[in-house]
């Protein structure tokens, strides 16, 4: 089971992540979604397409853009559309 933790919160949980590039990525209906302000930030992978993210709040704590996830990604990525990943602190275990 992989779970995602920042500021001790659980922030996500599951076990049918998808493995991409070394990350865990969670499906969309495994994440504690109280914790997630939609950001108006994106950036470009060349071979998963247009990245968005998500701002993670914790007590009061904002992490910005600390998760990302591919709404519309190219053919190659099909398999984590929707998906979200974290990165700037979080912790991913499995």
């Amino acid at each position: 089971m992989a779970k995602a933790i920042w500021n001790d919160k659980v922030l996500a949980e599951s076990d049918q992540t998808e493995m991409v590039d070394g990350n865990h990525y969670f499906p969309p209906n495994s994440l504690q979604q109280e914790y997630f302000q939609p950001s108006e930030a994106t950036t470009v992978c060349g071979w998963k397409g247009t990245a968005n993210y998500y701002d993670v709040t914790v007590d009061g704590k904002v992490n910005q853009q600390a998760a990302w996830y591919y709404a519309t990604p190219k053919q190659a990525a099909e398999n984590i559309k929707g998906y979200v990943a974290f990165w700037k602190g979080v912790t991913v275990t499995s």
